[in-house]
Formats: structure tokens, C-alpha cells, sequence
């Protein structure tokens, strides 16, 4: 049961083929074996197993929809009612949370059963999923390398076929990169289309949910359920949701593609850039057009987002201070010393550096020449994606600069780290959609290929990915460990 996609379960669940029951079953059986990916945080099973149930009833009366009763796994960023929401870190070890987010009401309501919560780096903080206070997650492809990060839990999960489907969250890659290492498909939708309410937040301006699947397909569906606006979040916007599934059948003969000269520069594998041109080729032959442009300002996305994303979250952290929730510190002397002590002890290195960056960049002094003017190249990296878009319909190109690499590889050398991403962050930068699939592999590791779309283009962009997996095979294969 567990190669089945979404749209698979769904159409069997309601043929009767098999239960939720049996179905969410199956699923915690898989996880109990594959502990030694540490993809999970906690394993919510008698409340699994009571979600199936209910829709097993809801099914039999022809109520429910496309999600009810399919076994879901949710990264551990959304607070979920009485289920520990620890987001990666000792800080919130022990947090309980006393409500659900939006996407998990939503997916609630939806019936789908929840599996439990993923592992990520801490407060999504990490481009490998080795940050996380629960220990780093394994790709289910080579186990002694890095799933990618932070969604990393989710990936993995997926990839190993631990759950149906999964949700991460993006600030600067953090679906793309881990779908693109595990071979699954990841989509970032358009910032604001996605509610943030009750998702701890990282980069306010930057964080969006996204959904990490098999196919392009249940990405559709996923997003549909996740989609939409919500009055208690100030980021999502008013737009009517479209049908993402009506769509993906569309003729993309004379799509145009836009290929950013950039991406294909030094720093980008010889294998990986020859899968992508290899895919790029089947879109050929499905009739789309293929342009060359050129995004001169991309390559100032980094520097921008090290200053930016880390400003941002030198503001959001700094709730966390042993008083009200999570971590406190034994014993305090007084008010200052509870605050160093949690903060200090609660906190892990890669959240702590990028603390310190951010109210550095926001100190009196500094302000004006960091955070403002990254403010503004910011600006000028938007400029450069609205000008493609006068010509192209999506913009290609690879997702990640190599494959998956080592544990321990590059955890001591941060700015190599930070790399990783660099074909990812300027479109959470842009605010764009954009979504990862898998393309084939090099060196019997998983390389993905990003399509990256206009502001609230996500229709376009899953009908331009979903043509690619009609022709071809790369989203069906599975770690031979985890078949």
C-alpha cells in the first residue's frame, strides 16, 4: 500500500480495497522498522489510529473527501492541539501545544489522519537536518548522507515511504533542497497563499508551508486543503483558491521556459548539471520553448538573505526566554540570569549564530548599511524575476548545487552550509512559487529539477511539472532499503 500516491489511496479507500484503519496501520508498522532515519519527533498513534476509524465511518456513509482517511505527517513547526510542537529544539523540548495551527485544522477538517510530527533542524535553522536537538535524520538513498534541511524529517519520510504525504515549510529552501536530495517532489507555494498562524515563526517575511509528496499530483491535492486566506494571519492574502488538480492536464506545447544563465556558472556539479539539462530536453520534446535569460542580481541572494532572514529571527526568538513556555533554567539568581542561562542552554549553536548576526544587523550603527540595503537589492532581485516573467511563462534550472552530501560533512564550516541553497533563496526572496521534482540521479543520488513560477502561478507551475512526470519515471522509484 505504501507505493501508493495520494490520488491512489484515495481511489482505493473508496473502492473498498483496504481501510483507513488497515491503512494508518501499515504506515506506524513502516515507521516502528525505520527508526534508524529518525525522520519523526513523536508518533501520535491512538490518535492516529481513532482519526482512521472516524473516517473509516465517514467513508462508509459517502461522506469525506479526497483526504479523509489518508496518513499524513506533519513537520514539527505547526502547533498541534495536546501534541508536543518542539520545533527541533531543547527550548521547546518540553511544549505542549494548546492549539492548532491553520494548516492543521485544515487538514483536520479534511479528515486526513495524522502519523505524527517531524524531525527538523532547530527552528528551521539548517540547510542538512543536523541541527536538530533529536539528532540529525538520514536520507533513506545513503543513509550516512544528509536528507537536507529543515524539512528534512519530511523528505525523508516521504522519500521511505513512511507516510502519504508530509509538510514542510520553505524560508530559503527548505522544502526544494530536501525533496531535491531525497528524490520526492516539494512545493513553496506564493508567499501569503498559505496561512502562517500557529507555525513558529523564523523569517516572517519569507516563511511559507508547502506540501512534500510523491507526485506532483498529491502535491495538487495537498495544497488545496492548505491554500486559502486566513483572518488571523496579517501575510495571507485575499485571492480566491483555483482548482490545482483542473489544471495538470493542460498542453504545455509552447510553454515558454526561461534558463537562468546564472544557475549554470561555476559552483554547480558537472552530473547534476547535465540531469537537468537531460530533463530540460524532454520538455523540448513536449513542444515548450527554451530560453536563455539571465537574473544578473541573483547572485547577491545569499549575502542579502544572511542578513535579512537572520534579522528577522533575532526578533521572532527572542519570546523564547524561560518565562512564559519551553525551556527554563534551574535555579536562577535573578531576571538576568534566568534569561542568559535559558536562552543559553535552551538554544543551539546554529540558532545562536544567527541570532547574533540578525541584532547585529539591526543594531544602532549598523541598520542602514545591512538590513536596509539588503532591503533594497532585495528589491532589485524581485525586478530581475518581473522582467523574466514579461518573457517566459517558468523559469528551470537545478535545485541544489550537488547531490546529498555527507553527515558531519559540512557542519563545521558554516558558509559551505549556507551554499547549498543558493539557487533556492532568492525565490523565497521574490516571494515565488516554485516546486522541486525528482529528474534522475547522479552517483545513485536523487538530483531535482526547480520550476519556478510567476506571484500566485501555482497552477502553471504544477501543470509544467506534472507533464514532465507523465514522460517520465523518476518520482515512482524508491530506496531499495525502504521498498
Amino acid at each position: 500500500m505504501h507505493t501508493k500516491t495520494i490520488a491512489e489511496l484515495a481511489k482505493g479507500l473508496r473502492a473498498k480495497e483496504f481501510s483507513s484503519l488497515e491503512l494508518t496501520q501499515h504506515y506506524l508498522d513502516r515507521i516502528k522498522q525505520a527508526e534508524i532515519l529518525n525522520s519523526f519527533v513523536t508518533v501520535t498513534e491512538q490518535q492516529a489510529i481513532a482519526t482512521a476509524k472516524k473516517a473509516d465511518e465517514q467513508l462508509a456513509s459517502g461522506e469525506g473527501g479526497v483526504l479523509t482517511g489518508i496518513p499524513l505527517a506533519q513537520k514539527d513547526i505547526f502547533c498541534t492541539q495536546d501534541v508536543k510542537t518542539s520545533c527541533g529544539s531543547k527550548m521547546l523540548d518540553n511544549f505542549i501545544s494548546p492549539y492548532n495551527a491553520t494548516v492543521i485544522e485544515k487538514f483536520n477538517q479534511a479528515g486526513a489522519v495524522m502519523l505524527g510530527k517531524l524531525n527538523m533542524d532547530e527552528f528551521a535553522m539548517g540547510s542538512s537536518n543536523e541541527t536538530s536537538f533529536y539528532g540529525p535524520v538520514k536520507n533513506p538513498w545513503d543513509t550516512g548522507t544528509v536528507p537536507g534541511g529543515s524539512s528534512g524529517g519530511s523528505a525523508s519520510a516521504v522519500a521511505a515511504r513512511l507516510a502519504a504525504g508530509a509538510t514542510g515549510t520553505d524560508t530559503g529552501g527548505s522544502i526544494r533542497q530536501p525533496a531535491a536530495f531525497c528524490g520526492i517532489t516539494g512545493l513553496k507555494p506564493t508567499y501569503g497563499r498559505v496561512s502562517r498562524y500557529g507555525m513558529i515563526a523564523f523569517a516572517s517575511s519569507l516563511d511559507q508551508a508547502g506540501p512534500m509528496t510523491q507526485t506532483v499530483e498529491d502535491a495538487a491535492i495537498m495544497l488545496q486543503t492548505m491554500a486559502g486566506f486566513d483572518v488571523k494571519d496579517s501575510t495571507s492574502v485575499d485571492l480566491p483558491v483555483p482548482d490545482y488538480r483542473a489544471e495538470l492536464n493542460n498542453n504545455i506545447s509552447g510553454l515558454k521556459i526561461g534558463v537562468i544563465k546564472e544557475f549554470f556558472a561555476e559552483g554547480l556539479d558537472s552530473e547534476c548539471a547535465a540531469t537537468v539539462e537531460t530533463a530540460l530536453d524532454e520538455y523540448r520534446k513536449l513542444g515548450a520553448e527554451i530560453k536563455e535569460i539571465s537574473m544578473p542580481n541573483l547572485k547577491l541572494s545569499i549575502p542579502v538573505y544572511y542578513v535579512i532572514a537572520p534579522a528577522e529571527c533575532s526578533a521572532n526568538l527572542s519570546r523564547f526566554d524561560g518565562v512564559r513556555f519551553g525551556y527554563r533554567c534551574e535555579n536562577p539568581e535573578d531576571l538576568n540570569d534566568l534569561y542568559i542561562r535559558s536562552r543559553g542552554e535552551g538554544l543551539g549553536a546554529e540558532v545562536k549564530r544567527r541570532i547574533l548576526i540578525g541584532t547585529y544587523a539591526l543594531s544602532a550603527g549598523y541598520y542602514d548599511a545591512y538590513y536596509i540595503k539588503a532591503q533594497k537589492v532585495r528589491r532589485l532581485i524581485s525586478e530581475d524575476f518581473k522582467k523574466a516573467f514579461a518573457e517566459v511563462d517558468v523559469i528551470m534550472g537545478p535545485v541544489t548545487p550537488s547531490t546529498a552530501f555527507g553527515l558531519g560533512e559540512k557542519t563545521g564550516d558554516p558558509i559551505a552550509m549556507y551554499l547549498s541553497d543558493m539557487y533556492t533563496i532568492a525565490v523565497n526572496l521574490a516571494g515565488l512559487p516554485a516546486i522541486s521534482v525528482p529528474a534522475g540521479f547522479a552517483g545513485n543520488k536523487p538530483v531535482g529539477l526547480q520550476i519556478i513560477g510567476d506571484y500566485f502561478a501555482e497552477s502553471r507551475v504544477l501543470n509544467a511539472a506534472h507533464q514532465y512526470q507523465l514522460v517520465t519515471d523518476w518520482h515512482r522509484r524508491l530506496p531499495e532499503q525502504f521498498a
